[in-house]
Parts: C-alpha cells; sequence; structure tokens
C-alpha cells in the first residue's frame, strides 16, 4: 500500500519541531493585487535541503522552499523526478490569501491516491510522482516545509502552483449534447467548454475500451472548501495539476460531481463512449471514473452529490447493459500493489477507488454512501412498479365509492420507488418518499377523484386506479319526522299494533336509518315504516337515527301512548245486548242485529283504530268521523277472530274527534259485535 505525503499549511509562521521548508511571500498583512485575466498555468517553486534539522533525536532528511511572493493560484501539489517513487514524508504546507492577505491554517494534503493512466503501448505514461492535489482558493504566497521519514527524500522535489485561470466559457450554458440514453436517462452534464477546459493541454485523442462495466467512485482529495459557483476553477486546476505535473494526457476522471450535485464532462472522447480514464491504476480500461470534488475521509458527502453519482453511474451503465446492483469483471494488466498482473477481479458494478487499488479513496464517509448509490441508481433504471392500495382508512365504502367526512388515509403496499404522488382530482396534494406506505389527504365536500402515483428516480411512472370520493360533512335530514299511528290487526291487553312511519335523506347516500327505542332495530334506506306493537296506555318514546354513507347521523324521536277503549266506553242508542269471553277486551263485548243501532265514542288523539269480532255471519257497519261518513266496514271473514282492528284513520296533529258506528243490518247477517277502540295520543 502506498504510504501518506501529508500537507499541511500553517496560519502562523512558526515552524514545529520536524518542520523544515519554508516558503514565505512578503508581509503577511500585505493586501494581494487585484488579479487579470489570464489563462489556466502552472508555475513551480523547487525545494531545497535543510541542513541540521533533527526530529525526535534522529536525522531525518528535511527540504523547504523559501518563502516568497508567488503568482497567483488556487490549487497546489508536490511532485517529484521518478513516478515509481514515493514521497515518504510529511509535508505541511499554508498558503496567503489574495483576498484577504492573510494566512491559512496549516493543512494536510492526501498523499498519491492512485489515480493515474494504466501502464501499456500508449504514450500516456506519468512523468512525474505526485501528491493529490488541494484546492485553497485564490491565493499569492505559500510556505512549505517537508519531513522525510526514513532515507531521502525523492530527487526534483518541487510545489506545484496551479493558477485555473479565467473561463473562456464562461456565461455559455455549457451542456453536453444529448446522447444515447441506455436504460436510465440522462443527466444534466456540464460539458467541458463549460467549465472552461483548455483542449490545447491535451496530448493524445482518447484510448476506448470495448465497454464501461463498472463504474469507480472518488473523492478528489483536495480541501473541500470550495463554494460551488468555483467549482469549474477547481476542476480546470485539475487538470492543469494531471496533464502539466503529472504528465497525463488528460484529466483523468471521466466525471466530476461537486457538493451542489452538479456533473462536469472529465475526460474528452464523449460522455457516452467508454472512454479509458486514468483513475484507477490497474483497471482504467473497462472501466469508468467518477470524482467528487472534495475530501471524505471524515466529512460526509452532501446528498445531492450522492444523488448525481447515483444518476451519472446509472446511465453509464446502462449505456453497456450494465446493472447498477450487479457485478463487473475486470482484469489488471499490471501489478498495481493490491491485485498482480493479469488477475481478474469481480466488482461490484459500482464500487470505490479502494476496491481495486491500496488507497482511502474515496474517503470512508463516502465509501459508506455506495449502498444508497447502489440503490438510487438502480431506481434510474428499473421503471415505475405499480403502487397496489391496500386500504382507504377514514371513509365507508358502499358499492365503488368511499364516503368520508373529509380526511382519508391511503395506505399501499411498497413498490420500491423514488417517491409517491397522492392525486386529488389530477392535482397531486401530497409527495410521500419512496418508503412510505400512506398518505393522509384532506379533501374539500364535494366528489372526487383520488388515486397514488409511484414515480421512479428515471421519471417513469405507474398510477393506481382511480377511487371515487366523497367528502361529506351534512348529516341526513327527516324530511318527515317519526309519525306513530294505529294499524290493522289484533289488538290485546298486552300489545296494540302500530306502526312508525317517516322519510328520511341525504344530500349524498342515505346509509340507514336505525331504531333506538323502544327496540333497537336497523332499516335499509328505503324502509319509511316500522311494523310495531305497542304497550297499550303507557308512554313510550320511539327514536331514529338517519346516519349517511360517510357516516354524519341525525335522530328524531316522538313520544306516545296507545289507548285502549273497551266497548263499555262508548255511548250507545238502538238494541245492543253484552256478551261475555275471555276472549273479548275486558271480558266483554256488545252485539247488534238491529239495523240503525249506534255506538258512539270521544276521543282526543291523532290516530285511531275500530276494534271488532269478525266471522262468517257479521256485517257491516256504516263509520262516521266527526259527523262525516268516513267508511263502511265490513266485519265478515272466513273464520272467526277476536280483538281485530278492522279500519283506521290518522291525522297530523292530535285533536278531539267522535266516532260514530251505525249497523247496517246486512241481509242474512246483520250481526256486528264490537270490541272497543284504540287512538294513539
Amino acid at each position: 500500500m502506498r504510504r501518506r505525503a501529508v500537507v499541511v499549511l500553517s496560519a502562523a509562521g512558526l515552524v514545529v519541531p520536524g518542520s523544515v521548508v519554508h516558503v514565505w511571500a512578503g508581509s503577511p498583512s500585505e493586501a494581494s493585487p487585484a488579479p487579470e485575466a489570464r489563462p489556466g498555468q502552472v508555475h513551480t517553486l523547487a525545494l531545497r535541503t535543510v541542513s541540521g534539522a533533527q526530529a525526535a533525536g534522529a536525522a531525518r532528511p528535511v527540504m523547504e522552499v523559501p518563502a516568497e511572493r508567488t503568482r497567483p493560484f488556487s490549487l497546489l501539489g508536490l511532485s517529484w523526478d521518478d513516478v515509481r517513487t514515493d514521497l515518504g514524508g510529511e509535508v505541511r504546507v499554508r498558503v496567503r490569501s489574495a483576498v484577504t492577505g492573510r494566512w491559512s491554517p496549516w493543512r494536510s494534503v492526501e498523499a498519491g491516491e492512485g489515480d493515474a493512466p494504466d501502464a501499456g503501448p500508449r504514450s500516456e505514461r506519468p512523468s512525474r510522482g505526485a501528491t493529490e492535489p488541494m484546492w485553497v482558493g485564490p491565493s499569492n504566497g505559500v510556505q512549505v516545509h517537508v519531513t522525510g521519514e526514513g532515507g531521502a527524500l525523492p530527487k526534483g522535489l518541487r510545489v506545484d502552483l496551479v493558477d485555473p485561470g479565467d473561463d473562456p466559457g464562461a456565461g455559455a450554458a455549457g451542456q453536453v449534447p444529448v446522447a444515447s440514453t441506455g436504460t436510465a436517462p440522462r443527466p444534466t452534464i456540464v460539458s467541458r467548454a463549460g467549465w472552461g477546459a483548455d483542449e490545447a493541454l491535451v496530448r493524445n485523442p482518447p484510448a476506448y475500451a470495448p465497454s464501461a462495466k463498472v463504474v469507480f467512485t472518488h473523492h478528489t482529495a483536495e480541501n473541500k472548501d470550495y463554494t460551488c459557483a468555483q467549482s469549474p476553477a477547481v476542476i480546470r486546476s485539475i487538470m492543469l495539476f494531471h496533464v502539466q505535473t503529472r504528465g497525463w494526457d488528460d484529466i483523468g476522471y471521466n466525471f466530476l460531481v461537486d457538493k451542489c450535485g452538479t456533473i462536469f464532462e472529465g475526460r474528452g472522447g464523449g460522455v457516452d463512449r467508454p472512454v479509458v480514464g486514468a483513475h484507477t491504476y490497474g483497471f482504467n480500461t473497462g472501466s469508468s471514473g467518477v470524482a467528487v470534488l472534495g475530501t471524505y475521509t471524515k466529512t460526509e458527502p452532501a446528498n445531492a452529490a450522492v444523488s448525481a453519482v447515483a444518476k451519472v453511474a446509472a446511465w453509464k451503465l446502462g449505456l453497456h447493459g450494465g446493472d447498477p446492483t450487479g457485478k463487473g469483471r475486470l482484469t489488471t494488466p499490471i501489478d498495481n500493489g493490491k491485485y498482480p498482473a493479469d488477475t481478474t477481479v469481480t466488482f461490484n458494478t459500482i464500487s470505490g477507488h479502494l476496491d481495486g487499488f491500496a488507497t482511502e479513496c474515496p474517503g470512508e464517509r463516502l465509501y459508506a454512501k455506495l449502498g444508497t448509490i447502489r440503490t438510487q441508481a438502480k431506481q434510474w433504471v428499473t421503471p415505475a412498479a405499480s403502487p397496489v392500495v391496500t386500504s382507504i382508512t377514514g371513509a365507508n365504502k358502499v358499492g365503488t365509492t368511499y364516503y368520508t367526512k373529509g380526511t382519508v388515509t391511503l395506505g399501499w403496499k411498497p413498490a420500491g420507488v423514488s417517491r409517491y404522488e397522492v392525486l386529488v382530482d389530477g392535482k397531486v396534494v401530497a409527495t410521500p418518499n419512496g418508503t412510505a406506505t400512506s398518505a393522509r389527504v384532506t379533501m374539500a365536500a364535494g366528489s372526487h377523484r383520488l388515486q397514488v402515483r409511484a414515480v421512479n428516480l428515471n421519471g417513469t411512472t405507474v398510477s393506481s386506479p382511480v377511487y371515487p370520493v366523497v367528502a361529506d360533512t351534512t348529516a341526513p335530514v327527516f324530511t318527515t319526522p317519526p309519525r306513530l299511528t294505529v294499524r290493522t290487526g289484533t289488538a290485546g291487553a298486552g300489545s296494540v299494533p302500530v306502526r312508525l312511519g317517516w322519510k328520511a335523506t341525504d344530500n349524498t347516500a342515505l346509509q340507514s336509518v336505525k331504531a333506538t327505542s323502544p327496540t333497537a332495530k336497523t332499516f335499509t334506506p328505503a324502509t319509511t315504516s316500522w311494523n310495531a306493537s305497542a304497550k297499550p296506555n303507557t308512554s313510550m318514546r320511539w327514536s331514529l337515527t338517519a346516519a349517511d354513507a360517510t357516516g354524519n347521523t341525525r335522530s328524531s324521536s316522538v313520544t306516545h301512548t296507545a289507548a285502549l277503549v273497551h266497548e263499555s266506553g262508548s255511548t250507545r242508542t238502538g238494541t245492543w245486548k253484552r256478551t261475555n269471553s275471555g276472549s273479548y277486551l275486558g271480558g266483554k263485548a256488545y252485539y247488534s242485529s238491529a239495523k240503525g243501532a249506534t255506538a258512539r265514542y270521544t276521543f282526543t288523539g291523532r290516530s285511531f283504530g275500530l276494534i271488532f269480532q269478525r266471522g262468517t255471519k257479521r256485517g257491516a257497519v256504516h263509520v262516521y268521523v266527526d259527523g262525516v261518513k268516513a267508511a263502511t266496514v265490513d266485519t265478515r271473514a272466513s273464520s272467526t277472530a277476536y280483538r281485530r282492528i278492522v279500519w283506521t284513520k290518522s291525522w297530523n296533529t292530535s285533536g278531539r274527534h267522535t266516532v260514530k258506528l251505525v249497523v247496517v243490518g246486512t241481509r242474512g247477517r246483520p250481526t256486528v259485535v264490537t270490541d272497543g277502540l284504540v287512538y294513539i295520543k
């Protein structure tokens, strides 16, 4: 495994024990001149040996660059003559801000992380060994010291100061033209022109592999303290360092991503083609390298950057039929320090740099995000699965329609997508994330169409069926309140046949009407009456509750007494005789065969019924109500029946009424047996 060189930048200018390289440029308080428009370039300062330096009681090689004012730069790194030699030392650096004139704290720079072209017949071969570059922002002074860890430091040791220059394409959109989409949509990619690549620096045409089977994730290992507006300058600096310092043909990475999630085209040759980069020594052929700007050894990568890596990895792999959660096999042509030459390695199709090379890149925090990146990338290549609705709670289903007071919870089985959209009448009202399995929705009164739509990262969508939902907070109405009347049937000392009538309606859908007293009973919405029995001469409350499909309810009730009047309570004229039997109300009844004989009842109520004994020989009577003939009632029947309510009459309100019976004297069967009257008061 390559050893790490550490570069530290100091704010104080004090040399700590073992530090030896000093570079000073003017007074720390001097303000830097305003930068001028210029092309990108690399300036170098050679390190010199400092004699007599001691560290921990033993002589250690030390080198320095004398402090001096420098030309403008924004990125730096150390390089040396022999690419095959490790630096093997600690490097500490500080820089002077060109904006404030202040000196930075001491900072560490990563050692070389194995970003290099593979050995081969091509002329692209590293010309110098180097540390990783560090972004320091606009600067015009530097202080460096290097302490060797044992033996001599490499020859030709120098500090390379990279000035990114001005972006010649500033203000241009800089988008890469849309290419083949493969199985995932092509993300937005800032072109080389968009970030200001100097194409004159490129030394050779790009090389191509048959396909890109694996995407290696990197961090660029420079200072993370850049703004996203500075990302193009950072990338131009990396390109200058890779080409002019390290001797590569072009920038090493195929793609770069900043912390705001912007994706940049890296090495030239076509973002949709399997360009051979210089990012994972030994496995550049057949792979693509995506580098996130910054260092992620101890710092969490931004979610936007993680998502951007997933997008570009999914698209790149999809161009060549790769599965973001699958495997890819690559063979190294050289011994790269981790794998011997000609070793075939099976990688995750989205891997970290350290999977292919002995390095800490892409940093433990970014490496820990690879599972998330693979999952998101898989979603980018997977069509959305149809959401299966499992429940709609807070609503009652009647037929195919759901009725609610306004708020429902829609539940579904997870479909492994990016997010969900809940739609009401075709408009998105909620956007739960991809792990959600339900959403609560409130709807205005009225009829609506409810559905859930699964949306995957790649933009594909699948919607559930549409569910009709009616939101309603209006309770049913009793357009005809409960009304108790006498009905025909058999009366007795313990019960009287009565009928409770009503009419209930609802603005949406009447669901039921229930009696809650004197007994419980449930009726269908279409039912408007209930044939029941009342206990004679007892006050009883009759209560109904109407409910609609939503669950809104309204109650209504009446309280009445069914009063029994025995025949002895009537006033009679003409010839009447009494008959005694337990079959009659009160144990006795009156009968008459005389035409014109009368029986008169007076009561205060709203409904009444006449009680007779019926039989084959029984005759008819004329019925007068309040002095007006109302009916002729024939009491004949095929068999004998006692205490039969034969004829009834009702009013909307209670009042005092007189009922008179007149014997008709029916031929052959003139006898009429009266047994009393029942009325509702």
